[in-house]
């Protein structure tokens, strides 16, 4: 990992994380970046963007859709479950479609391979600017007792570690984001499963049943999972 400390302002730089392969675009991209006064985190997997995502935050993602252990489109989804800070698509590809079949699922921009770096440059800033630095918050939920943090990945239950599998943070992250509103199990199905799988709401009693566990929560009297049959879930506010 390169990093500056500080913008040429003296302010917090944003730190923008690059995931690419390519040794020669990941080097080109961090050099102009620093050069601007960002911080940069470097990756060249989707694996390894996804833990340095997860670990150290960033402002902003430069995203290759070529990537050796998982398609770019992937990295996309699954950041997605966590995560809604920008990126920005690095890709080859020409077809519309696959344009915006990138930003359906939830990309921000894309740039074509080869692109000039100050059309990537200012791209950033135009995001940056947009999201008045973003930074991901902190805990999205802490109540003495029970502490999510998306940005870490880290669910903490009266001081222990609760280990989630994928779907079922995708699950919490899901309600939590919307405290005290209602998601509906179609909606849940399709963001975990895929849109083939809305009818399937046995996937969804399962993973509920699964994550209430893990909560210690209760589905007679819930403590943070409540079940509106047959419609949805909805992340309980406040404690009684």
């Amino acid at each position: 990992m390169n990093q500056s400390s500080e913008s040429t302002a003296g302010m917090p730089a944003a730190r923008i994380l690059i995931i690419d392969d390519e040794p020669q675009i990941r080097k080109f991209i961090d050099i102009s970046l620093r050069s601007q006064g960002y911080d940069t985190l470097l990756a060249a997997t989707g694996r390894e963007g996804l833990t340095l995502l997860a670990s150290k935050g960033a402002e902003l993602v430069v995203l290759d859709l070529g990537l050796p252990d998982k398609d770019g489109g992937e990295v996309l989804k699954e950041l997605r479950q966590w995560s809604d800070v920008p990126v920005i698509v690095l890709t080859v590809r020409s077809d519309e479609r696959e344009k915006v079949a990138l930003l359906d699922a939830g990309a921000n921009d894309y740039v074509t391979k080869p692109f000039g770096v100050d059309e990537l440059m200012a791209r950033i800033r135009a995001f940056l600017r947009t999201t008045g630095f973003h930074q991901e918050a902190g805990p999205i939920h802490d109540d003495g007792v029970l502490r999510i943090d998306l940005a870490k990945r880290e669910v903490i239950l009266e001081g222990s570690p609760v280990s989630l599998t994928r779907k079922e943070f995708a699950l919490i992250s899901l309600l939590v984001r919307e405290p005290g509103r209602l998601v509906t199990q179609s909606q849940i199905l399709k963001a975990i499963w895929g849109p083939t799988h809305v009818e399937d709401a046995h996937y969804l009693r399962i993973l509920v049943g699964r994550l209430r566990q893990k909560l210690g929560d209760d589905a007679s009297a819930p403590r943070y999972i409540a079940t509106e049959p047959g419609v949805g879930l909805r992340f309980v506010v406040k404690r009684q």
